[in-house]
């Protein structure tokens, strides 16, 4: 049993990894930015599990915040990450990178040395990708920070109040008959469940032999743009056609959208982010953790009660 801060425990992710680490036996320190996120996280537990938790407030853009919220932890799970902003990508780096920068100082101060930082599948540092940028940069502070660190690198996660594959049904439920996907919809993507991400955090914990690892984490089998929205389509079961539409033409909505602040889908560094695939090996889970990741077919009924709004970062 050790005691586990993790970052982001509000958020989507630690939705599914705070109560794996408790049935593991781990007690949470869940770092959250506001009360609100504090009851949130453990309004999902059952009261058996609650004494097992607690709530520090903390937040990864303040530095300054961290260093209370380290006091008698033995690792962390860093999870805060944003998949997009308003602002040409400052927002991202401030979060992604810096923050994670932030928490590397915190756990050195504090002589916390083992971590498991959330990477994403398919980034790399081209400033012209806001995003795949600034986790690149986090990957790369951990990397060099000399904790004794993991990082894992998951493709797209599906499960109950993900972002991507109800972002797709909410487009879905105001198409009139059509669904339009970025270009030919031919970018490939290998979606895993984020409870099984949660189970390799679980397994990474308690496996020295991980430290100084990177691992790609990804489901069964690999899936294009256009599948994932036929996917969510059956899940539904709505009919609409699945219209390719040229990428210019998407990215043009988009840009007037984020200048007027509006949520539309997908921005406009997803849409730059689409040239890579992102994928990694089929069999990384099954060979190095020993257990087959679930499919993804049939897998997304959640999709037909319509997600509630969770906090990333908490």
């Amino acid at each position: 049993m050790s005691t586990v801060l993790v970052t982001g425990a509000s958020g989507f992710v630690g939705s599914h990894a705070v109560p794996a680490l408790l049935a593991a036996g781990h007690r949470v320190v869940a770092l959250v930015r506001t009360p609100t996120a504090g009851e949130a996280v453990l309004g999902r537990l059952p009261p058996s599990e609650r004494s097992a938790l607690e709530t520090r407030r903390g937040d990864v853009t303040r530095p300054e915040t961290l260093a209370p919220a380290m006091a008698g932890v033995d690792a962390v799970l860093h999870l805060v990450a944003i998949p997009r902003d308003y602002r040409g990508g400052a927002d991202l780096r401030l979060v992604n990178t810096e923050g994670t920068r932030a928490v590397i100082g915190a756990m050195l101060e504090a002589g916390v040395t083992r971590l498991v930082h959330m990477g994403a599948l398919g980034v790399e540092d081209d400033p012209k990708l806001h995003y795949a940028s600034s986790k690149a940069k986090a990957e790369a502070l951990v990397r060099g920070s000399g904790l004794d660190a993991t990082i894992l690198k998951p493709s797209l996660q599906f499960g109950p109040g993900d972002g991507f594959f109800n972002t797709i049904a909410d487009l879905v439920r105001v198409s009139p008959g059509v669904v339009p996907v970025p270009g030919r919809g031919d970018s490939r993507f290998q979606p895993i469940h984020s409870g099984d991400v949660a189970k390799v955090v679980v397994a990474s914990l308690g496996d020295a032999s991980t430290i100084g690892q990177t691992f790609e984490l990804g489901g069964p089998r690999y899936w294009t743009y256009r599948e994932i929205t036929a996917e969510v389509l059956r899940a539904l079961g709505k009919r609409r056609a699945i219209l390719p539409m040229p990428v210019p033409l998407i990215r043009l909505v988009a840009g007037a959208s984020e200048l007027v602040r509006f949520p539309f889908p997908v921005a406009t560094d997803q849409l730059r982010q689409l040239r890579l695939d992102n994928i990694g090996p089929l069999d990384e889970i099954p060979t190095r953790f020993g257990f087959e990741p679930r499919p993804m077919e049939g897998a997304l009924g959640y999709l037909r009660q319509k997600r509630r709004d969770q906090q990333v970062g908490g």
